[in-house]
Order: C-alpha cells, then structure tokens, then sequence
C-alpha cells in the first residue's frame, strides 16, 4: 500500500481524526498579524485555516488528499468561516504572485529537495510585508523530544530553514526551537518543534 493510500484511508476512517483546534504556535504567531489574505499549504484537516477564517482571513487551504479536502470544505461551511480548499501537491503547487499576506506550513515534513521546493514555489506569492511562517517538528526531536517522524530525511532545524528563506530574498524575523506539551496518560511527553517566520521586504 502506498503512503498516499494508507493516509487517505486514516482520514476516512474517521470523521474526527484530529483535533480541530489550531496549532498552538500558529494561534500565538498570528494573533498580532492584520487579517488579509492567506494560504495554508499541506493543510491537513484544516484546523488552522478554518481558525484563520474565523478571524477574518480569506484562506486557501492545499492539500493532496481528497477526503482531507472534503472535510476542510464541510466543517468551514458549518462554522460559516469560509475557507477555499484546494486538492493539490505541497511540491507542485505555485500560488499566485505577490498575493498572500501569509503564508503557513505547518508540520510539512519533506525530504530537502521537496522542502526547497516548496519554499522557492512558495515565497513569490507572498505580497511586500507578508509572513511566511513555518512550524514543524524539530531535527532535535529524534534524539531529545517525542513523537513525530523518526526519519531524520523529514526533519530540519531552524538555522537551516532561516539559512534558506533567507537566500529566498526574505528577512528572517524569529527561528528557533520551542517545546512543546503533549499529554499522555501520568503527565506530559516533552515535543521539540521549530517556528520560523519570515517576512517579504519592500524592494
């Protein structure tokens, strides 16, 4: 079975996968940002694009599996907090130039061949003075933290994603490692994940 295949089944399996709460850096990154227009690419179930919505963003949520899809179309339509979700590959998928006043991707785990391109597809739609924000787990994760991925291929550090944002003509505002909580059964296991924000300058 494909891990295309396999992913799809787990999101049809159940209509509540996931928490339908954002992603708690997303949430503390993007309550001080003006509401404009903004693009969540690899969305998920799309907690946090339908979150976005409900503040005020007109949102484009991108992802490559249909039932992921559906789901981000129904539950944005029930909380009437309208979110334009797209079926679409994070590594193919160019957004419209000089549009977006954010740009989010959260937890899109990708080899580096596939991370720099979605970064380079990523950053020309970004409009002057648009954020682009990255939170995902951390390279330090697989030897100090817990939980996701345990190929360390998929993992990178802040340094890195700074290193090529920066190269990508932005000006990296804020990079670095952050914890973060997830309870299990007698506490708490201790994640280590990364924020990386990054904004278009004026030319």
């Amino acid at each position: 079975m494909t891990d295309a295949a396999s992913w799809v089944e787990r999101h049809a399996a159940a209509a509540t996968s996931w928490d339908t709460t954002p992603n708690q850096f997303v949430e503390a990154a993007c309550r001080g940002l003006r509401p404009g227009v903004a693009l969540d690419v690899g969305a998920g179930e799309g907690a946090n694009a339908i979150w976005l919505a409900g503040r005020g963003w007109r949102v484009t949520a991108v992802d490559r599996e249909t039932v992921s899809v559906g789901r981000i179309q129904s539950r944005s339509a029930l909380l009437a907090h309208p979110v334009d979700a797209i079926v679409a590959d994070a590594a193919s998928y160019r957004p419209r130039r000089d549009w977006f006043d954010l740009i989010l991707l959260s937890y899109l785990e990708l080899p580096e061949p596939q991370l720099r391109r979605v970064l380079a597809n990523c950053v020309p739609g970004l409009a002057v003075g648009g954020t682009l924000l990255v939170v995902g787990h951390d390279a330090s994760n697989l030897d100090s933290g817990w939980g996701g991925p345990d190929d360390p291929d998929l993992l990178t550090t802040p340094a890195h994603l700074a290193d090529l944002l920066t190269h990508l003509g932005l000006a990296v505002r804020r990079a670095e490692v952050v914890r973060r909580q997830v309870p299990n059964d007698v506490g708490f296991h201790t994640a280590l994940d990364h924020v990386v924000e990054a904004v278009r300058p004026a030319a």
